[in-house]
């Protein structure tokens, strides 16, 4: 169980935390949830002791273990099994338990004969998994997931799932498919407006219960301010009459006395649109008998693929984890290229392309306003700095460094750039 006692957190003048306190009991499952950029990783980070609060306490029993999924990668043994078996706790009968080892690898989607592969030689969603297994199988007294989801196939997911569902001791999840989220936890923790709220029950219950109570204070701060006007008018008409003085300072004391309300500050919502070259075309790319293969041995990951892309076409590409899916749009956006066949695009196209790694391309040493300049020079600062509003980096947060974004953040502005490039596909 950890408990959260009076926790304030600032970077700045932004302020993350403020007063903020509760408890994850004995066997709930939490799911988090809250905007990008607003303290989930950052919770994390101080329950694991790798930032601190400015006040507050985090109170966490002693020889309690937590589990998390560590964005660095960082193996030690030579195969995949090997690496998984190393986080399984001692076992003072000295039973072996690789088999649990084994099922998680199975359930996250390895084959057997990956099992014997040494974990440089993975791709790297399957080295995530591989980090993903290694907290699973640690059996720690709290698991902390931050995005387990990603580079999970369905199937994996539902594995996922129905371990989550089976898992008796404490969980706090962030993950953005709200679906998973709400099937596997007990309980819904929201960071609003600088505080933490938790409740039992999905996140639409959550949401629901913010909005109501939202709704009834600002009907109360509505009222308290019409009745403090109708008071004011009151004292200022009959302040002057002798026989109206005791109604007066009555009213004057019970004026002081009232708190009032401040009105809620307007969250900011996302707003963008897509900035669309002009093309007369019908036909935007043609895909012929393509092929292409990483291994030296020849042996191909896609094979004589033939298909075009018409205008107005909006494709998904679906299939298993390291069938090639991420293999071909690297392709169709020229960052690799084919060992047969060829890709034919119009000389007209323009072409935008958002992939799994774009984030590394962010400058660190730059702000989310120059990193915004950089793709429309033209640009003046205002128009800049509107852009950067849209995307919810408002006012100075538009001069903070990329280096210092939560990894949602950097997700945000990269697509602004995506966006603010004119492109027809």
């Amino acid at each position: 169980m950890i408990q959260v006692n009076s926790l304030d957190k600032s970077y700045g003048q932004q302020v993350v935390f403020d007063n903020v306190s509760f408890t994850i009991n004995s066997g709930e499952r939490v799911g988090f949830v809250g905007r990008n950029g607003h303290g989930k990783t950052t919770l994390f980070r101080m329950i694991l002791g790798q930032e601190h609060p400015d006040s507050g306490t985090i109170s966490i029993p002693a020889g309690y273990s937590i589990g998390h999924l560590s964005q660095h990668i960082r193996f030690e043994e030579d195969t995949v099994l090997k690496e998984a078996c190393l986080s399984l706790p001692d076992q003072e009968d000295g039973i072996d338990e690789t088999y649990k080892a084994e099922t998680v690898l199975a359930g996250l989607g390895f084959p057997g004969d990956d099992l014997n592969l040494h974990p440089m030689e993975l791709s790297g969603g399957y080295q995530v998994r591989l980090n993903l297994a290694k907290v699973l199988v640690s059996d720690p007294n709290i698991l902390l997931l931050d995005e387990p989801t990603n580079y999970l196939d369905i199937v994996s997911m539902r594995w996922l799932a129905r371990f989550l569902r089976g898992w008796q001791k404490e969980l706090i999840i962030i993950t953005h498919d709200r679906d998973f989220m709400d099937s596997v936890t007990t309980h819904t923790m929201a960071i609003h407006r600088c505080r933490i709220r938790k409740v039992p029950g999905s996140t639409e219950k959550l949401y629901q219960q913010l909005l109501l109570e939202e709704e009834v204070y600002e009907k109360t701060r509505t009222n308290d301010e019409k009745k403090r006007k109708e008071t004011e008018q009151f004292i200022n008409r009959f302040r002057a009459k002798a026989t109206k003085a005791r109604a007066v300072q009555s009213r004057v004391k019970a004026l002081q006395k009232k708190e009032q309300l401040e009105e809620l500050s307007e969250i900011k919502k996302l707003a963008f649109t897509f900035n669309s070259a002009p093309f007369t075309g019908r036909q935007l790319m043609e895909v012929k008998d393509l092929s292409f293969g990483f291994e030296p041995d020849g042996s191909l990951l896609i094979e004589n693929l033939n298909f075009y892309v018409g205008k107005k076409d909006r494709i998904a590409i679906i299939g298993k984890n390291g069938k090639g899916k991420t293999t071909l749009l690297n392709l169709l956006a020229g960052e690799l290229s084919p060992v047969g066949g060829y890709i034919r695009c119009p000389r007209d196209l323009k072409l935008a392309y958002f992939g799994q790694t774009n984030i590394n391309r962010l400058n660190l040493r730059k702000t989310v306003e120059e990193e915004i300049m950089d793709v429309h020079p033209e640009h003046h600062r205002g128009a800049a700095r509107s852009i950067c509003g849209a995307m919810m980096f408002p006012g100075d947060h538009a001069l903070k460094k990329v280096g210092v974004l939560s990894g949602g953040e950097k997700s945000r502005l990269l697509p602004r750039k995506l966006l603010d490039t004119p492109s027809y596909s």
